[in-house]
This record gives structure tokens, C-alpha cells and sequence, in this order.
């Protein structure tokens, strides 16, 4: 990117964008024009902004009102970046002095000075006690001891980059200008908990103000103001238009009859990221069925089939499915005691897949979730403790959870099993889904389909968590798959165990009784297509 050297006038012009009813996290409410061309960090002293310029070498204070510059001093160093306030003094950190400056904020003085414990420092806030640095180059984010600029912990960046660092008084906030990406990350841990859309695409100093995010960012040189929390629980987007084809093929072999064949094709349904506009099947006699955890389901039957014969058993649905993310605040969360008793008793129940019954199980859970009650984090160290111990395995078969867990390897079942088996034994009420899944290209063929798990949040239902697909090195790629969906998932199945018409499977299921010396081969798949245009149901 070429920045340009222009010269700015004053007063500069601010653009407020209207928000109509509830407003999402990382919404934008209000834009103003940075008064630099060069804006690296950004803090907030309680009643203005501070901006730090690394080509001007100062630091501007802003009316967040109407963006007028009200002063301007210099910065200590020649190569400023991350702001911090805490309270009485700005703080400044130097990426060429690789020093963090406490600076008078009335005439610039330098009142104290420290070096930074990284190489490459840029971000930098005040948490009400102590500074916090992020270093882009070395990828991670440090809490210091301000008598010498030591770290006194440090966490690996959610990702590749970390510019801006801000505090809110609960969670930290950094930016990733690769990924145009603001996370929000819990200082205990270090593990991201939220991941919002930057305003622009360089995303650099970030602040707070005790009500709202701001960020200034580097290629639009422009400052905005940032919902940080609001009543709207999800947002979705990116809606995907598509046909998909699901077919289960039965091969009849041998000498005899394959007396006897039921075929089940559970049918997806309507939810906040997916909207199913039409399905049909054939053939199209058949027979609706509902099971214990209310999955509705096709169910076909086939009696005295010869040999050398090929039953298709076919489902198509039109659909429109959405990114979808959920804005998950633990605190919002509350505890086993808000869960409403129905959705408890149901989905803490034991199944032969869980084994609750099992010491390894009861003890284990007591281990992860020792003596935490906030309901997010249980899931969440359950969440962590399957993931780190598993390794993603086909060892053929779907084995229960006391064996899956101890053999340390599974698949997306046996991920699943494990976590809802981990989660029921807390207290915590756990279910799964299966789906039909995008695989590469627009129009693709899916045969290995996946299964995850949900858990229920009170204040939010029911929530996706894949423990499987969340078994990442980077804590933005973990939390990518807690309360997050892209759109390439047709969510065909929603249960909580054995199903009396689905057992264990999901998306499909057969029964049959034949002839000895019968055989039958049986195979599913499922086809994706793009569509331009959906008629309405």
C-alpha cells in the first residue's frame, strides 16, 4: 500500500452512520477522518482521544465528538505506536527505541521510561494496573513488571499479526491487520473469546471508552467508533444458494430375496442460518416419522427385492444457507442452575455412546472442570481438554467414549461423543448435529459428511462447539469453531443419542432382513450445486 503526503485541513469532517433498532458487536456508529496520514496507535484518557502518528512523530488529542484536534505534542521517540492512559499519564511505545515512554500528556515531558521486552513492539494498553504489549514480528502478547519492562506472562497472538491492544475493564482487544480481524481475548488465558470484522482493512490502535471500541485504521485514515456490546445475540451473512442431492444406494447380491427394507433420510429443517425452500424425494411414497429428540425424518420401505437389483433412495432440497456467528459473552452466560429443567433433564442423560455410568467419565469431569460454575467456561475447558487429547484418527467404528478417550484418537463421532459425554457428566446439557458438507468447490461431492456437538447457554440456546475442528495451534482458529458456522454445512440431523430410527448414524439410516447367502453393499453420498435463483416455498 502507497500512502500519500497530503497536506490536512482543519476542522476535519465526520460521518455518522444511523443504526436502526439493536446493534451487533463491531458495528459501526460513528467515522471520523484521522488527522494524519500515518495513524499507528490509539488510546482513550475517559473524555478524549489520543492518536500517535509514527511519519509525524506526534501525538494528537481528538474531540471523539466532532474530530477536531484540540493539541498536539510530540512523541518521545521517532517511531511512536501503541498508546495506552492510565489515568493520569499517556504511555507511548517506540518500535525503533524498542522503549515504552510514560509521557506528561499537558507539554510531552517524559516522565519515566522502560524498554520494551520484544523487538518489534506496536501495541500497547493500560489494564488498571499494569501495561500491556503486543509485538507483531515475535506473535505474541505481553503483561509487563513496570520496574524493569519484563514480561510476567505472555500469550501466543490469536494469529499471524497483532497490532492495537486495548482494555475494556474485563477483556483484552487486539487487532490483526492480515486477517482485517479485532478479537477479544481473556487475559486469564489468553484464549480468544469473540472475533469481530474490522471496519476497514489495516486495522492498527484500538481504544475504549468505558461504553464503545474505537480503531483507527492505517490504509483508510479514518478513526471509528465500535459497538462493543448490544442485545443482538448473532449476526448472518454470506448467504450460499444451493441444491443438494442425497443419495443412499442399495446393491442387492447373491441367491435369494432382500425381504425386508427400511430407509431413513432425516430432513433438514429451517434454523437461524439455514432456510430450506423446498425438498422432495424419491421415491415419493413415504412415510413421515418423528423420533425421542423430535429429528422428523423419510421413511421409505422395500419388501421382496430380488438379487442383482439397485435400490436409489433420493432427497433434494433447495436451501439458502448463512455464515452465522453468535456473540458470546461469558458473563452473559450464567450458570447450571439457569438452564431451564426440561432441556437439563433431556440432555444430560446417559447413552450407550457416553457411558455417564463409567468412573473414568465422573472422575475425568470433575478433573477439567474443577471448581469453575460459569457455564462458557466449562464448555470451554471441556472443549480444550478433548481437543488436546485427542488426535483426528478413522480407526473404523464409532467407539464409546471412556474407550476413545483413553486410546487418545478419534473421529468427528468420536470427538463428539466424547465431548457430549464430558459436558452431561458436569451437569451441562449437550447434543449433536450432522450435515452435508461443501467440499472445495462450489459444486462438490460429499461421501465423509461431519457430526459436532452443541451445548445450551442460557441468554443464547443452543450453541455449536467442534471440538474437532477447533483443534488448532492458533487461538483464532479455535475459536473460530465455538458459536461459529460458515455456510458450507446443510444441517440435516439434531439429536441427543440413540435414535429408534437413526440409532447412532445421522443424515441417514437403513434396517434390513434378507435371504441367506444375500448380500447387499450399500453406498451414500451426497451432491452440492449452485443456484442463481430460489423459487419461493
Amino acid at each position: 500500500m502507497v500512502k500519500r503526503y497530503i497536506l490536512f485541513l482543519y476542522p476535519v469532517l465526520m460521518f455518522v452512520f444511523s443504526i436502526n433498532g439493536s446493534a451487533h458487536p463491531g458495528r459501526v456508529i460513528k467515522t471520523l477522518n484521522s488527522p494524519s496520514q500515518f495513524p499507528s496507535g490509539l488510546t482513550c484518557d475517559g473524555q478524549y482521544l489520543w492518536l500517535a502518528d509514527y511519519h509525524d512523530d506526534c501525538i494528537y488529542k481528538i474531540d471523539p465528538q466532532d474530530g477536531q484536534v484540540l493539541k498536539e505534542i510530540p512523541s518521545p521517540g521517532f517511531w511512536p505506536m501503541g498508546l495506552a492512559w492510565d489515568g493520569q499519564y499517556l504511555w507511548n511505545v517506540d518500535l525503533r527505541q524498542k522503549k515504552i515512554f510514560q509521557i506528561n500528556s499537558e507539554n510531552g515531558t517524559i516522565m519515566f521510561a522502560i524498554d520494551a521486552p520484544s523487538s518489534s513492539p506496536e501495541g500497547l494498553t493500560w489494564d488498571g494496573s499494569t501495561l500491556w504489549v503486543s509485538d507483531a514480528a515475535e506473535k505474541n502478547i505481553m503483561k509487563l513488571d513496570l520496574s524493569d519492562g519484563t514480561a510476567v506472562k505472555k500469550y501466543d497472538a490469536p494469529s499471524g499479526s497483532v497490532q492495537g491492544l486495548t482494555f475494556d475493564g474485563q477483556y483484552l482487544w487486539c487487532s490483526d491487520r492480515n486477517l482485517d480481524e479485532i478479537d477479544m481475548i481473556d487475559p486469564e488465558n489468553g484464549e480468544v473469546i469473540m472475533i469481530l470484522k474490522s471496519p476497514g482493512s489495516y486495522p492498527r490502535g484500538l481504544a475504549w471508552d468505558g461504553e464503545y471500541l474505537w480503531n483507527v485504521d492505517y490504509e483508510s485514515d479514518e478513526i471509528y467508533q465500535l459497538v462493543r456490546q448490544d442485545d443482538e445475540n448473532y449476526i448472518t451473512g454470506n448467504t450460499r444458494k444451493a441444491g443438494v442431492t442425497l443419495i443412499h444406494e442399495v446393491k442387492v447380491y447373491g441367491n435369494g430375496k432382500l425381504k425386508n427394507l427400511d430407509v431413513y433420510l432425516a430432513i433438514p429443517e429451517n434454523s437461524k442460518q439455514q432456510k430450506i425452500r423446498s425438498f422432495h424425494f424419491d421415491p415419493v411414497n413415504y412415510q413421515m416419522e418423528k423420533d425421542q429428540w423430535d429429528q422428523n425424518l423419510a421413511h421409505f420401505n422395500y419388501q421382496n427385492v430380488m438379487t442383482e437389483s439397485t435400490l436409489t433412495t433420493t432427497m433434494f432440497v433447495e436451501t439458502e444457507i448463512s455464515d452465522i456467528q453468535y456473540f458470546i459473552f461469558p458473563d452473559r452466560c450464567g450458570s447450571l442452575k439457569d438452564i431451564p429443567s426440561e432441556i437439563a433433564k433431556k440432555y444430560t442423560a446417559d447413552g450407550s455412546k457416553y457411558l455417564l455410568s463409567d468412573s473414568y467419565i465422573r472422575e475425568l469431569a470433575r478433573e477439567i472442570v474443577g471448581d469453575e460454575t460459569n457455564i462458557y467456561w466449562i464448555a470451554r475447558k471441556i472443549f480444550d481438554y478433548v481437543r488436546n487429547t485427542l488426535e483426528y484418527k478413522l480407526e473404523g467404528g464409532w467407539n464409546v467414549a471412556p474407550v476413545v478417550l483413553q486410546r487418545g484418537t478419534g473421529s468427528c463421532s468420536e470427538y463428539t461423543f466424547s465431548f457430549i459425554a464430558l459436558a452431561r457428566a458436569a451437569g451441562l446439557p449437550a447434543r449433536y448435529v450432522g450435515a452435508i458438507v461443501v467440499r472445495g468447490d462450489d459444486a462438490s461431492m460429499d461421501d465423509v459428511y461431519h457430526r459436532w456437538p452443541e451445548v445450551y447457554l442460557p441468554n443464547y440456546g443452543w450453541i455449536p462447539i467442534d471440538p474437532q475442528g477447533g483443534d488448532k495451534p492458533l487461538a483464532r482458529d479455535r475459536a473460530r469453531c465455538i458459536g461459529q458456522l460458515s455456510n458450507r454445512f446443510l444441517i440435516t440431523t439434531q439429536g441427543g443419542g440413540d435414535s429408534e430410527y437413526l440409532g447412532w448414524d445421522y443424515n441417514y439410516n437403513q434396517d434390513y432382513q434378507c435371504d441367506p447367502q444375500v448380500m447387499v453393499n450399500i453406498e451414500t453420498f451426497a451432491e452440492w450445486e449452485p443456484l442463481e435463483d430460489i423459487g419461493s416455498e
